[in-house]
């Protein structure tokens, strides 16, 4: 006799499943993940507590459509096999995805369970659907499917950059049969999922997971090739190339443009970031790439990246750490997990601060910021309140290390050298929102080239769109 289903009633009054973490204390002397991850007691106890609605709010609310009621009702029925074959057919890097998306402002801040309860934890499900998912072959890893179609090894498309977008369009356009090949300015693909999230959030094992899976089915990675200059658009169509996709990013760091920005000690976060991720820093002296080491680090920023950067110098042994920011907390546009996890490991929030000027001893060594007090006015154009100096209130922040988190700009480098390729007035490229293409015939881009600094899972859905258009051609 089967157990009586669980009702809406009972569904919305069960609380949300906690995830295990380790404790804050631990784990900030090292660089294992924070979340743990479900137990899968827990994710049907979770998964139970969707209400399966009629017209689901939350697919709306996923900027790559995954048929969440779906995916969560076939794992509830114990398949997670299922589960990951229904979440493959929208999202190729779920396990990426249920780790960093900002499932609280998409698909879960519109569940229905939210309005009266918590919403169903979805992206905590899709991360233990992925991570639980063993696939047979790299055909099922890429596609969800245990057959793929045979090989076009005469229709080839080029990708430039290794990121989400690109590994979106690569893995797509793969599993239909279209020979693909991914050139990456650095010597490791993955892009932003590498070089600028750390460790303990997203682990360098589950993209290189992903990428060995695309590997593995014909997908060809060209490292150390810079997009715009060993390899430029006009020569790949030339090679014969049946279509380019741009997925490069936007990595052009933004500055303060303060004095004493040029000080020993005051880092981007792009290269602070890429030198402890991509040249493994963390892991010194199993790796003898060290970093340079801050004692008193001060970041300047309230996104994720900041926070990435304000929580890696702990773990390398900073004694004090100290998030500069000219709002209040409140209007961090950081994940507010994120922001919790910060607090919990010692990072100070440094609020309604902003910074005039870095001072250096003799040798041209960082030893302190000066920093101007703030208050916040009316909200401005963005809807935030307007951050106001407080005339003639100033105080010193002794630091040695400075770490700069306040957004990037597009690289002009692919453009300037693609002629005719249209962009905007800030540098970005132009595209068909429909189809990702841009101005030149069979030319596509999608991620940040094309948006600014936006989230990983905008970036996939940008690619998925390109490659639909794509294959859609190629396979007429």
């Amino acid at each position: 006799m089967c157990a009586a289903a669980p009702t809406d009633r009972k569904r919305a009054k069960a609380p949300r499943t906690p995830m295990p973490e380790q404790p804050a204390g631990e784990r900030v002397a090292n660089f294992r993940e924070v979340a743990l991850g479900y137990a899968p007691d827990m994710a049907l106890a979770e998964a139970a507590r969707c209400l399966r609605c009629k017209k689901p709010a939350c697919v709306a609310g996923c900027p790559v459509g995954i048929d969440i009621p779906g995916f969560i009702a076939a794992l509830a029925d114990g398949d997670p096999r299922r589960a990951y074959a229904v979440i493959r057919q929208t999202n190729s890097l779920p396990a990426v995805c249920g780790r960093v998306c900002p499932q609280e402002t998409q698909c879960e801040q519109v569940c229905v369970l939210g309005k009266k309860h918590e919403p169903v934890a979805i992206g905590r499900l899709e991360r233990f659907v992925a991570d639980t998912f063993l696939a047979d072959d790299a055909c099922e890893e890429l596609t969800g499917a245990p057959a793929c179609p045979a090989g076009l090894e005469d229709v080839r498309v080029a990708c430039i950059g290794a990121g989400p977008a690109s590994l979106t369009v690569a893995g797509t356009l793969a599993g239909q049969g279209i020979g693909v090949d991914v050139y990456e300015a650095l010597h490791e693909p993955g892009g932003v999922l590498v070089y600028g999230i750390p460790e303990f959030r997203l682990p360098k094992a589950v993209v290189g997971r992903e990428v060995a899976a695309m590997r593995a089915l014909g997908v060809r990675f060209f490292t150390n090739w810079v997009g715009g200059r060993t390899v430029t658009v006009p020569e790949l169509l030339e090679r014969g190339y049946r279509a380019v996709f741009i997925g490069v990013g936007a990595g052009l760091p933004t500055f303060l443009n303060i004095p004493g920005e040029n000080l020993i000690g005051v880092f981007s976060a792009n290269e602070y970031l890429t030198r402890v991720n991509l040249g493994r820093a963390y892991a010194f002296p199993d790796w003898d790439t060290p970093v340079y080491p801050g004692r008193q680090v001060v970041v300047f920023g309230a996104g994720n990246v900041a926070l990435d950067a304000a929580r890696t110098a702990a773990r390398l042994g900073a004694e004090r750490v100290a998030i500069v920011y000219r709002r209040t907390e409140n209007e961090m546009p950081a994940r507010r997990e994120e922001i919790h996890h910060a607090k919990e490991e010692g990072i100070e929030l440094f609020c309604l601060h902003a910074p005039l000027a870095f001072a250096g001893d003799a040798n041209g060594r960082l030893v302190s910021v000066r920093l101007q007090k703030m208050r916040l006015g009316a909200p401005d154009d963005s809807g935030r309140c307007r951050p106001l100096a407080c005339e003639g209130e100033f105080c010193e922040l002794a630091t040695d290390m400075a770490v700069v988190a306040v957004g990037t700009r597009a690289n002009p480098l692919l453009p300037r050298t693609t002629p005719g390729l249209a962009t905007n007035r800030w540098g970005y490229v132009t595209v068909d929102e429909e189809t990702g293409e841009t101005n030149i015939p069979n030319v596509f881009a999608g991620g940040d080239i094309v948006t600014g600094a936006a989230t990983v899972i905008s970036a996939m859905g940008a690619g998925r769109r390109a490659a639909a258009t794509i294959a859609g051609r190629l396979l007429a």
